[in-house]
This record gives C-alpha cells, structure tokens and sequence, in this order.
C-alpha cells in the first residue's frame, strides 16, 4: 500500500500529547494518526442496525447492569 502526505491544523496541546504518546510507545506520529484515523473510520461506519441491536439490549438488561455495577 503507497502512503500519502497529508495536511492539517491541531491544537499545539493535542499535537504535543501525540508526539509524547509517540516517544512513550516507542512509535513515530505517523503510525498513530494512521492507527487513529483506521479506528475512527472503524467507529463511524458501525452498521445502524448493530447500534439499534445494542440500544435495544441495554435498556433490556438494565436491571442486570446495575446488579452488576454493585
């Protein structure tokens, strides 16, 4: 797979964050945005149906969850 060269505008404190994120997992900043750009491409395309489903199974199990929560 070829990469691409990218621009874009961060607040300096999240730009700061990543490249400390970077140093700290032993990573370079571009395989995080890659990482975080698939993950969040990943969250948004959820199908609806399956959040429906896990709305619907929530308010089902409710009283499970809080005896669970204790």
């Amino acid at each position: 797979m070829h990469n691409i060269k990218i621009s874009s505008k961060v607040d300096e404190a999240t730009w700061n964050e990543l490249k400390a994120l970077a140093a700290e997992t032993h990573q370079n900043v571009s395989g995080l945005l890659t990482e975080a750009i698939r993950e969040y491409i990943s969250r948004k395309r959820v199908r609806p149906v399956v959040l429906t489903h896990l709305e619907q199974s929530i308010v089902e199990n409710e009283e499970l969850g809080r005896l669970l929560a204790k």
